[in-house]
């Protein structure tokens, strides 16, 4: 009986299934964005998120430990300069799994496994967009409108000049 073992086997020996979790991890690390099939992807994000957030602490020891499960130094360097950069503000959610339909030869169903932070699509110029406003918004329109009343005051004075 397997009661309390909510871990997936993904129908592999303990072996392959670590090594195959460590291999797409660096792929997922390295790229941004792989894709794979849906029950690969949930059981990678249980993998591969717990050892984002030991990144965003940059010790020995962490990088130890990471690399213990990733086995690829190139992999824990660039977790531990770009990916824990990027997610350094965030408390956590750090990957998205997004559905694309149904494999071509045996219809295994696919998704899309990405870093949440590298997307430029969804949030890359949201963040960078959002400013403080009042509520009644009258500081936007004071500051347009001198602006646009500059140009046709000089307009004026040249006409003035002219003649």
């Amino acid at each position: 009986m397997r009661h309390g073992k909510k871990f997936n086997h993904l129908s592999r020996q303990t072996g392959h299934r670590k090594s195959m979790l460590a291999n797409m991890a660096c792929s997922l690390i390295e790229h941004k964005r792989i894709n794979t099939t849906v029950a690969k992807a949930k059981a990678l994000k249980q993998f591969v998120e717990p050892l984002i957030t030991k990144s965003k602490e940059d010790t020995t020891h962490n990088r130890r430990v990471v690399f213990a499960y990733l086995r690829n130094k190139y992999g824990v360097t660039e977790l531990f300069r770009e990916v824990a950069a990027k997610v350094g503000d965030r408390p956590g959610g750090y990957t998205r799994i997004i559905k694309v339909g149904n494999r071509l030869g045996d219809n295994a169903d696919m998704a899309m496994i990405e870093l949440v932070d590298f997307n430029e699509i969804y949030n890359g110029g949201k963040k960078e967009e959002k400013k403080a406003k009042s509520r009644r918004g009258g500081k936007a329109k004071k500051s347009e409108t001198p602006a646009t009343e500059a140009p046709a005051a000089s307009t004026e004075e040249t006409t003035e000049s002219a003649e």
